[in-house]
């Protein structure tokens, strides 16, 4: 099994390893080949160069795709940024890691895994969103601190979070068939000592209502004269749609492409509202009406259609939320809550009549944990959203909090919330008749480790990789890295 330290580096490392210029597509096969794309010449003639003169340089070639020292500096660099610790040569065991997650890219591409772009746009929200938790809401700080604007970060951040959902994708899809009986489980815990059978940790129930503040009509009406501008400028041939798009809109995915989709997609790839705009379009030459979503407003342009798949480009424009409505929304949630604690009404009955969260209403306001076994309603702390753990872990079992913000994962806008915290069950020594789920999951985590270490040893064998001759002597967790 992977040390701890070793799986932190891997989450570095997949943050962070495709934040490099990319090289030239590389060709596979023998040695006379590879050596005509100049990526390649440049490893053969660095080998015997003095690594402390060179300000960059491809160090392996995975597949036809290159590694660069740069890349493993940079992931050096965040890994140290994030207090992470590893066994071993970080020069051996980073560069290995990009090499893994190039194996996994390469093979998503086989299997055509696809992630639409409003995913990466929602991981790329979380995170800046979780930075600037970091500095106090204060985005000079972290303007300053990353040494970018935060429309910047956002389209420096795209390629990276893109490649995490697709190696989470394709390591799903690798493992998607792999099942354990409960006879599986009850053989794998008998076998324990019972001083190593696993600790299941704190778990706790919550129950949340939301409101979202409300956006002044008047910006609202701002951002949809913007957009008609945009129309118009198009429209009377002054400037192009592309180039508005590159200066204008706040789609990070999209914006550095002109507002381009990478590739045609299927209405299921887009927002509902987005997508039946988007797929009514015939002519080029036009533009969409203004499309609204919980991303914010749009204009779309068609590129081109194929069968039940479309290309378009769009700029996107997220309208701002004032102090004085988020402060509104603050107090109508403390006074509910107020009311609440006062025996007014339960907290059921306010999530299901006044919560805006539209996935916990109907449930009494319970959050709902989806994980690979399937939905629960228990949590452990750090699979809930970080600032509602930090909430949750300061209340008594029935207890109301107070109001708090924090950005909704799925469209990255700023929601203020009140958490009750319905259950808590502490951390105990796992048991067959209390915690099955658990032991299944720690069974089918297994058996699914296994799998993936055994698919990464096959995929190495079958997979053209050069590496530099200095990294040749390293003790890689891997073999069949050196040919």
């Amino acid at each position: 099994m992977r040390s701890r330290s070793k799986t932190a580096l891997w989450a570095v490392v997949s943050m962070v390893f495709f934040a490099t210029v990319s090289a030239r597509p590389l060709q596979g096969g023998d040695d006379k080949d590879v050596a005509k794309t100049d990526s390649v010449a440049k490893v053969d003639t660095v080998d015997s160069a003095d690594p402390a003169s060179v300000v960059d340089e491809v160090i392996w070639v995975v597949g036809d795709e290159p590694i660069l020292l740069s890349d493993v500096e940079m992931a050096r660099m965040q890994a140290e940024m994030e207090g992470v610790k590893w066994e071993g040569d970080p020069d051996c065991t980073i560069p290995e890691q990009l090499a893994v997650q190039k194996l996994f890219l390469h093979q998503a591409a086989i299997d055509s895994i696809e992630v639409s772009e409003s995913e990466v746009a929602q991981s790329v929200e979380h995170q800046i969103s979780a930075w600037l938790q970091m500095v106090d809401g204060n985005k000079e700080r972290l303007e300053e601190y990353k040494r970018k604007s935060l429309a910047e970060l956002r389209i420096s951040l795209h390629d990276d979070f893109k490649d995490r959902l697709l190696i989470e994708r394709e390591r799903e899809k690798l493992v998607e068939d792999i099942t354990v009986s409960p006879a599986d489980v009850r053989r794998y815990f008998s076998e324990l000592p019972e001083d190593s059978i696993p600790m299941v940790p704190t778990e706790v129930e919550v129950q949340i209502i939301t409101r979202t503040p409300k956006v002044e009509q008047t910006e609202i009406d701002r951002i949809k004269n913007e957009l008609r501008n945009y129309t118009e400028m198009v429209t009377s041939g002054q400037t192009s749609f592309t180039a508005l798009a590159k200066l204008y809109s706040e789609d990070p995915g999209t914006a550095r492409m002109g507002g381009e989709f990478p590739d045609y997609v299927g209405r299921g790839m887009l927002d509902p509202a987005f997508a039946n705009v988007a797929f009514n379009l015939t002519d080029p030459k036009k533009i969409s009406k203004i499309v609204e979503t919980d991303f914010g407003y749009h204009i779309i342009q068609l590129i081109d259609k194929r069968g039940d798949k479309i290309k378009v480009r769009h700029i996107l424009l997220k309208p701002n939320v004032s102090n004085e409505a988020i402060e509104t929304a603050s107090m109508q949630l403390d006074s509910i809550a107020d009311e609440i604690r006062a025996g007014k009404f339960t907290f059921e009955q306010a999530a299901s009549f006044l919560s805006d969260d539209k996935d916990t209403r109907n449930n009494n306001g319970l959050m709902a944990n989806t994980t690979e076994s399937g939905r629960t309603s228990k949590f452990q702390l750090r699979n809930l959203p970080s600032e509602i753990a930090r909430v949750v872990d300061t209340l008594k079992v029935g207890e109301v909090s107070a109001p708090f913000q924090m950005i909704n994962e799925k469209n990255g806008k700023l929601v203020c919330v009140v958490a009750k915290l319905k259950s808590r069950v502490e951390m105990h020594r796992a048991t067959i008749t209390e915690d099955f789920q658990t032991m299944k999951n720690i069974v089918l985590a297994k058996r699914k480790e296994e799998f993936i270490k055994d698919w990464i040893k096959d995929k190495i064998k079958n997979t053209y990789i050069r590496i530099n001759d200095r990294y040749k002597n390293c003790n890689f967790e891997y073999q069949g890295w050196v040919k």
